[in-house]
């Protein structure tokens, strides 16, 4: 099979919201949707049963793992590269020479880099206007409370390099992290031509001044920057998307170090009524199947419109380098949502919470009002997901899995550490203290309340 063929007709599933299964049938999707650890791949289960002499869950790799590169360092991480990867790093020095990435930015194409600094530019400009700054208030005499933004010291960044290079992925979660004045930042990706040998990659990592690029990847890569590891200092958040094994591994460091989230297959909600552009509706669908595993939801009131999405996606489908892996993920997470009406469409959309909404009827501004949970909304026929996904500005790094209901999108200010700073005069103090000794004694905190009392009422307050 060549990789332009599609094995069988598009299956799409089709669910309608007046059916008495409807409730069932959009909880197993959300559940389809978000990070599993307990799906193992043939391919994934030879390797781990390679690796580990048993079958292992993808959770317990990821335990196996980090407590190996936790206990033994620099050497459990050159192993499992080696057994996992495929790739023979020599001990010592983890690190990418500079002169390699000064090299591949030399190399690159004058109009990559163009788009490059285009592209960075839009960033930087988004990503700094929303910056928290520092608030001062004053409530009354005496006293002053600030709050405080301070940018995290060091960061990693996952970059994916496992069937194709994302240097994207570089500028949504590097630019970000710089605009909010991150020092030091670390860029790990697989020892792979996808990875942190690919010259598109390392070129990006230059123009943007990244100078510490560390060929490793999956679970091993995430321990290394949560514990530190000789050669690869600990940082204090890791962000950045990545598989199954990267996904679990954040989320059994975290409390080590900070992180984004854990991602599940990126996924695409399209509300859509008889104004839309069919063509454009498949074209969506596809881009975002493509990820293969990428979900992929039409939301809509017309069911003629359903019809012709579906002949558009026959059609469209034949023409893409990855028609095979696309084919395969429309069927296995893609879905036709049958609703009542544009309200109607608002509440499921807010029930799957998606990664990414792209509202392509009448009146789209109208409509995301009235929808709470998006990772991020797109408006109207000329704002495709893959504007967000590589130009317009603010991170393409989203929640998945439903995980919009309380997650945001990776932002500058999630570079930032607050802090609160309190100050109280004597006079401030003693009008507030009968407050805080009530509170005090009713806790049976009596060395809470001396410490207020001894600065109100006793002969070394009265000498100040």
């Amino acid at each position: 099979m060549t990789a332009t063929e599609t094995p069988n007709p598009l299956e799409i599933r089709r669910l309608d919201a007046s059916s008495s299964q409807f409730g069932s049938q959009l909880e197993q999707l959300r559940r389809q949707l978000s990070p599993s650890g307990d799906v193992v791949s043939p391919k994934g289960r030879e390797l781990t049963q390679r690796v580990f002499g048993e079958p292992l869950l993808p959770s317990q790799v990821v335990q196996r793992i980090c407590d190996a590169v936790q206990s033994e360092g620099q050497p459990a991480l050159l192993r499992f590269s080696q057994q996992l990867d495929g790739a023979e790093l020599a001990p010592g020095r983890l690190r990418l020479e500079t002169s390699k990435l000064e090299e591949a930015h030399r190399a690159a194409a004058p109009e990559f880099l163009a788009s490059i600094r285009r592209i960075r530019d839009n960033i930087l400009a988004f990503q700094s206007s929303i910056l928290h700054t520092n608030v001062t208030i004053r409530p009354s005499d005496g006293v002053r409370l600030d709050q405080r933004y301070v940018p995290l010291r060091r960061i990693g960044v996952c970059v994916p390099g496992g069937a194709a290079a994302y240097p994207s992925t570089v500028l949504m979660t590097v630019l970000p992290a710089q605009a909010a004045g991150v020092e030091q930042i670390a860029v790990v990706a697989p020892p792979t031509q996808f990875g942190a040998y690919n010259p598109d990659v390392l070129a990006t990592c230059y123009e943007l001044g990244v100078r510490e690029v560390y060929p490793v990847g999956g679970a091993q890569a995430v321990a290394a920057m949560a514990y530190g590891v000789e050669g690869l200092p600990a940082v204090d958040k890791i962000v950045g998307p990545g598989n199954l094994f990267v996904a679990l591994a954040k989320k059994r460091v975290y409390g080590e170090v900070d992180i984004d989230s854990i991602a599940g297959p990126s996924e695409v909600v399209i509300v859509a009524d008889d104004s839309t552009h069919p063509a454009y509706t498949a074209a969506d669908m596809l881009a975002q199947a493509e990820h293969s595993p990428g979900a992929s939801l039409l939301v809509t009131w017309d069911p003629q419109f359903i019809d012709r999405v579906q002949s558009e996606l026959e059609l469209q489908l034949a023409q893409l380098s990855r028609s095979a892996l696309t084919h395969d993920s429309l069927n296995a997470f893609g879905a036709f949502i049958l609703v009542r009406d544009a309200d109607q469409a608002c509440e499921v959309t807010d029930l799957i919470a998606p990664e990414h909404l792209h509202i392509a009827c009448r009146h789209p501004r109208k409509l995301a009002e009235k929808i709470r949970n998006a990772g991020a909304t797109f408006l109207g026929p000329f704002s495709p997901v893959a504007l967000g996904d590589y130009a317009a500005g603010p991170s393409h790094v989203l929640p998945t899995g439903g995980t919009a209901r309380w997650a945001a999108g990776l932002s500058a200010n999630a570079f930032l550490r607050s802090s609160s700073i309190i100050e109280y005069s004597q006079a401030a103090l003693e009008d507030i203290a009968g407050d805080i000794s009530n509170l005090a004694t009713k806790e049976g905190l009596t060395a809470h309340r001396r410490s207020v009392e001894i600065r109100t009422h006793s002969p070394a307050a009265a000498e100040h």
